[in-house]
């Protein structure tokens, strides 16, 4: 195993954030990732790195601070908290998290606290976030297991292998690190494999897509007039090539902030803050959720939508086939980086600026009057399943998109 971190190291290192020489590397990552951070920064000096920052974060240290601080406590933020990561930016670092989420972990904290501390930091990090938002610099999202989202995931394991070993064998596997290949190598041919699709969907250039399916989604959503799609590799304003997201099986664009009519059955659980939540639903009009309800979560559902004015607009429309390899593997990893490429999914929030042309030059409000939403937050949700049908619309012509939860073409 301690050659397989290696490999997924350098796979994230060259492959995910392509950290350049003489760059400087932030990492924050979980307590339960410090194999992989060691390896990540002993890769990052291999590739030339000038300095390297690591930032840990307990997940458990966090609930006992959401739990017994006082709410104006939690939303007091020093400006060394902003300022020991934004110096950095400044500097041109790039960003790697190395996340180990635990589902439920924030069960029976109340959601309000978390939402107000998390809306305090977000107001004074705005700066901070265009930094990914805007892609002026590399940045990439990679996760490693921890025992309590392992039993989650396989609750009746047995074998001579434990569930944390096996769940960490299925990440590996998502990731394309394999005791036999390159995964550098298989990331190359993957970035290429979206192509035909991105160059398809951007040539249709549809007005809408309309999805359906048997869970009781039926939704419409249009798309701004210079709305771009994209997927795999992206690209800084500099031109490097990165990976935000190890795995990835996602094409995705955004949808017109005003023009989202119809309701969403989510197909997959979200965890949010800490908290599942399950068996949900959404409706929609003339873009803004107005409807929504839950079996499980529903005050860290209702704290989501609410988050901001922005947050109950969708700033994000992404296609993934069912029968993508995360989703064939039959596991439900209960972490949206995996979930999210096993399902086509949404976002409720900010919207990617690189999703619409000359996006990442616009103002805020040039941005909102092309179409894009404008928001603090970014949660996906995943909405497909194995009987999706998404009809495109082009000036009045319907276009098959997707027919039984896989691309047509």
């Amino acid at each position: 195993m301690k050659g397989m971190i290696q490999k997924y190291a350098e796979l994230a290192i060259r492959k995910g954030v392509n950290l350049q020489k003489g760059q400087i590397l932030i990492i924050n990552a979980s307590v339960n990732a410090v194999e992989l951070t060691r390896a990540c920064v002993e890769e990052a000096y291999k590739a030339g790195a000038k300095r390297v920052q690591v930032f840990y974060q307990d997940e458990y240290i966090n609930r006992s601070n959401y739990f017994y601080q006082s709410d104006e406590e939690l939303q007091r933020i020093y400006p060394w908290e902003i300022d020991s990561r934004l110096d950095l930016m400044k500097d041109g670092a790039c960003i790697l998290h190395i996340i180990s989420e635990i589902p439920g972990i924030m069960n029976g904290v109340d959601a309000s606290k978390i939402s107000k501390a998390r809306m305090a930091k977000a107001l004074l990090s705005k700066e901070l976030q265009e930094y990914t938002m805007l892609n002026k610099t590399q940045w990439c999202i990679i996760a490693v297991p921890n025992k309590e989202w392992a039993d989650v995931v396989f609750p009746e394991f047995e074998g001579e292998i434990g569930a944390e070993e096996e769940l960490m064998d299925r990440i590996l596997s998502s990731v394309h690190v394999r005791e036999d290949n390159d995964p550098i190598e298989e990331w190359t041919k993957l970035n290429a494999s979206f192509q035909s699709r991105i160059q398809k969907l951007n040539t249709y250039h549809f007005d809408s897509l309309h999805f359906v399916n048997s869970l009781g989604t039926d939704l419409y959503v249009e798309l701004p007039k210079t709305h771009i799609w994209a997927g795999g590799s992206e690209k800084t304003e500099s031109g490097v090539e990165f990976n935000p997201n190890m795995p990835t099986e996602e094409i995705f664009s955004m949808p017109k902030r005003d023009g989202v009519n119809g309701i969403v059955y989510a197909s997959r659980p979200l965890l949010y803050n800490g908290t599942m939540i399950n068996d949900f639903w959404i409706r929609f009009k003339d873009g803004k959720a107005v409807e929504f309800d839950a079996k499980e979560g529903l005050d860290a559902l209702t704290e989501l939508i609410n988050f901001d004015e922005g947050s109950s607009y969708l700033g994000e429309v992404a296609l993934v086939p069912y029968h993508s390899p995360i989703s064939e593997s039959g596991i439900l990893f209960y972490n949206t980086l995996f979930d999210e490429n096993a399902s086509c999914h949404l976002a409720l929030g900010d919207a990617y600026p690189m999703n619409i042309e000359n996006g990442t030059k616009m103002s805020e409000e040039e941005l909102k009057q092309a179409g894009a939403n404008s928001s603090l937050t970014h949660v996906d949700f995943m909405f497909g399943n194995e009987d999706m049908c998404i009809t495109g619309n082009k000036d009045g012509k319907e276009i098959p998109v997707f027919k039984d939860g896989d691309f047509v073409f």
